[in-house]
């Protein structure tokens, strides 16, 4: 059975609970790190990532970087109003060198 028989079969013995939901999303916005906006090289493959990365209870943005393979760092923040910022970009560490995720050509 090939991959998409077996996802047919899913979705057949499943039913309409793997039925579209209806979903709605905000308008885009333009992040920031720090005081500069978050930009990604082309061709794009940033595949940005939200995590408390530091373990001090605030989400961190993580942000991909497709030619190099390193990793934007930027350290999360919550104001007095509770809204989430991002500080200026970094690149991810691993012992105290700038970290590298090897491409896959």
């Amino acid at each position: 059975m090939n991959h998409l028989s077996t996802l047919m079969l899913v979705a057949a013995v499943a039913g309409p609970s793997l039925a579209a939901a209806d979903y709605s999303f905000a308008q885009p916005r333009m992040l920031n790190g720090g005081d500069k906006p978050i930009e990604v090289e082309a061709p794009g493959y940033a595949a940005p990532s939200v995590a408390d990365l530091n373990g001090d209870g605030v989400p961190d943005l993580l942000v991909g970087q497709f030619r190099d393979g390193k990793i934007g760092f930027y350290k999360g923040s919550r104001g007095k109003d509770g809204k989430l910022t991002f500080g200026a970009h970094e690149w991810l560490q691993a012992g105290g060198e700038v970290a590298k995720i090897p491409g896959v050509w």
